[in-house]
């Protein structure tokens, strides 16, 4: 059995462009929130996570990210590690931070996630990052990949990403059934419920017709199914037992039940059993004693609508070839069976790489506390997040699979 391990504080700023907003200002927002809402001060924190992946690229600073932007707010002296794993860097410095208080070594540790990912005067640059996320020295590779699950050669001035996704999505429509129209709908389900969220980059809700209608990208997707590119930060006060006590935050802590980062395996593209993402969920659920019938509210990574398909499916909360017809029939919407990205997910709510995995937190930590508002899920108490980032092979290079609990509910 190991120690618990608690979230006393959480919170996100506003994601969406904020072109007057520097990484330092971004960072000093979502901390000082995050500690207010543990009732913590500066002092009480004893090492910190910082996670980053786009200011070598874009701004140059190549080292020690996080000794420098948590240094104006006093946070000085204390380890801090600095965490770059793709899209899955945020929650990856959340599970580091775990297994830095399970060891005893603190009972108190700060994570951050802080991106500014929108320099409209470095286009080129922008393009290399997310290129980045891809084997650099396998280019060819890469692209015989997209053309072997039927997908488009990319084009220039968009994410290699999007080209990736598609392929995939049009492997499981050929496989499954899938159709566009299930894209859309769960596209149409996170636009429509960011409306309620009011840290999320689009507000507008959005019917399947008009998500079909808008600007196509790459075939199944429009823009409304993709994530956009943001800014923005998400900030966690991680906790022991004791750090907990010293708090005095057990009324609306929330409890780490799980947390599991796998990196890609060797399959065949096609043996979805084995897809990183489930295996990462099943290793999870496993370390959590739960199972997917017992979550009760979700959070994954739709960097596109077809990743929250897939991941619907990896996560056991729908089998192949089902997400469809059950979204028809609202399972995964607010008041549904399973409620899936109520926060708008990545395509409404923004995509701002280091901070995404931890504001995912933030929203379950705020579902768990039933205090989401108009986006509450009833009487919700156990939760997940999926997390994936890069891709390496025929998969995403790194996933995290996180389960908490409403610990004081």
């Amino acid at each position: 059995m190991t120690a618990d391990v608690f979230i006393a504080g959480a919170s996100m700023t506003a994601f969406g462009k904020r072109p007057d907003d520097s990484v330092k200002a971004l960072t000093a927002e979502a901390v000082t929130a995050a500690l207010a809402d543990a009732g913590a001060t500066v002092d009480d924190i004893e090492a910190a996570w910082f996670s980053n992946t786009r200011q070598p690229m874009l701004e140059g600073q190549n080292t020690v990210r996080g000794q420098i932007a948590l240094r104006p707010l006093g946070l000085t002296g204390i380890p801090v590690v600095n965490v770059e794993n793709a899209c899955a860097s945020g929650s990856t410095a959340l599970l580091q931070a775990l297994h830095w208080v399970r060891a005893g070594a603190g009972d108190i540790a700060l994570v951050v996630g802080v991106e500014k990912m929108v320099f409209p005067d470095r286009p080129d640059r922008v393009a290399a990052a997310f290129a980045g996320g891809t084997d650099i020295h396998d280019r060819a590779g890469v692209l015989a990949y997209i053309e072997r699950m039927g997908g488009e050669a990319p084009e220039d001035g968009r994410s290699l990403f999007m080209d990736l996704y598609a392929a995939q999505a049009r492997a499981h429509m050929a496989r499954f059934g899938t159709t566009q129209d299930d894209l859309a709908r769960l596209a149409a389900k996170n636009h429509t419920a960011a409306a309620h969220n009011p840290h999320s980059q689009y507000r507008t809700p959005m019917t399947v017709e008009q998500v079909m209608a808008d600007k196509p990208v790459v075939f199944p997707f429009t823009r409304a199914m993709c994530a956009p590119v943001s800014d923005g930060a998400a900030a966690l006060v991680v906790c022991s037992s004791r750090g907990l006590k010293r708090l005095g935050g057990e009324t609306r802590a929330v409890r780490v039940r799980g947390c599991a980062l796998v990196s890609a395996g060797a399959r065949d593209a096609r043996d979805f059993d084995n897809h990183i993402g489930r295996r990462a969920a099943m290793a999870a659920y496993e370390q959590a004693e739960v199972s997917p019938a017992d979550i009760d509210v979700a959070e994954v990574h739709d960097a596109t609508s077809y990743a929250e398909l897939q991941q619907i499916e990896n996560l056991g909360l729908a089998e192949p070839g089902t997400v469809g017809i059950r979204a028809m029939t609202g399972d995964f919407a607010l008041g549904g069976k399973t409620p899936v990205n109520p926060s708008g997910g990545l395509v409404a709510k923004g995509h701002p790489v280091g901070a995404t995995g931890v504001a995912q937190l933030f929203e379950l930590t705020t579902q768990l506390r039933g205090e989401a508002g108009p986006r509450q899920v009833p009487r919700a108490r156990i939760a997940v997040a999926e997390n994936g980032g890069g891709f390496l092979g025929v998969e995403e290079a790194a996933t995290v699979v996180t389960i908490l609990e409403g610990w004081a509910a």
